[in-house]
């Protein structure tokens, strides 16, 4: 793991250095949005929705709609105004029963490495967390933004768990009636509670979705059903035809002198090898049409010499 973040845990007049690492990682499965004839990535332009033409990244600007759909700008400077802080102290604010706290208002966990020589005052708040049975209440600032949080044990480490803001907690705006419920349909439901009662072993859950999706894409990729696309770093396991390439780089070369390039005689189409055949066939044709022309002439020639002699 690579920390990501540096700073001091203070309670009271205790300091510990600390650093910070993400507690969890997303396994979630992912997909790409691709064109199903080939294979290749669908991209996406940003467009303005008033002009249509198309922003370049420079351009774009933070924007804060109102109720009624207007749009405020905000430029660089208007953001800078904003209050944020930089501080690297996780600061107690005070230690609260573990049952006050609602774990739907816990967000992201991370966990605390002591630093240096922290590892003693370390030790003694962890210690101090699980003697009272108690987490800690924090503020912090991640990202250049205050974070409330909290800090509790689990395995000998010190885990932090930003939350929620009490306004960002939403209100259910349904209510449930449930009707009359008869004391044998309680006892009943007493009953399966009972009989399905553990503990909590997370071992024993499985995301069976993303082991299938890994095993119908494999099956896939044995199958040789796949696309090769522009970002293909794999080759398709052919083997490559050397003569094939250096044909191909010698007509590549010639094109971009302005040359014809030669077609490789391997892919000269049959039509063209048979007119070649039949070429010499129509010289030789000519050939003794102008001796047939030419022999007349030589026998006539002939004949005037032998009428002078006698």
């Amino acid at each position: 793991m690579r920390a990501i973040w540096k700073g001091a845990v203070s309670f009271g007049l205790v300091s510990v250095p600390v650093k910070l690492y993400a507690a969890t990682e997303s396994h979630d499965v992912s997909f790409r949005q691709v064109h199903a004839k080939d294979g290749g990535r669908i991209k996406y332009q940003r467009v303005c929705s008033l002009d249509g033409e198309e922003v370049a990244y420079a351009d774009i600007a933070k924007g804060y709609e109102t109720e009624d759909g207007e749009m405020v700008i905000l430029t660089d400077d208007d953001m800078a105004e904003l209050p944020s802080t930089s501080s690297r102290e996780i600061a107690v604010e005070k230690f609260v029963p573990r049952d006050q706290i609602d774990p739907l208002l816990f967000e992201k966990s991370y966990y605390l490495e002591p630093e240096g020589a922290g590892a003693k005052p370390y030790a003694l708040l962890r210690q101090a967390l699980l003697d009272a049975d108690r987490m800690a209440v924090v503020t912090v600032a991640l990202r250049q933004r205050t974070s409330i949080a909290v800090l509790r044990v689990k395995d000998d480490v010190i885990v932090l768990q930003t939350m929620m803001w009490p306004d960002e907690i939403r209100t259910p705006d349904f209510s449930v009636e449930a009707g009359d419920v008869k004391d044998s349909e309680v006892k009943m439901a007493h009953m399966l509670v009972e009989t399905l009662a553990g503990d909590f072993d997370a071992s024993e859950f499985e995301d069976d979705y993303a082991g299938a999706v890994e095993a119908l894409v494999k099956s896939k990729i044995e199958g040789g059903e796949i696309k090769r696309t522009e970002t293909s770093t794999k080759t398709s396991g052919e083997v490559v035809d050397l003569l094939a390439a250096l044909q191909k780089s010698v007509a590549a070369a010639k094109s971009a002198r302005g040359e014809e390039a030669e077609e490789p005689p391997a892919k000269k189409a049959p039509a063209k090898k048979s007119a070649a055949k039949k070429a010499p066939a129509k010289k030789t044709a000519a050939k003794k049409t102008a001796a047939k022309k030419t022999a007349p002439a030589k026998k006539t020639a002939a004949k005037k010499q032998a009428k002078k002699a006698s």
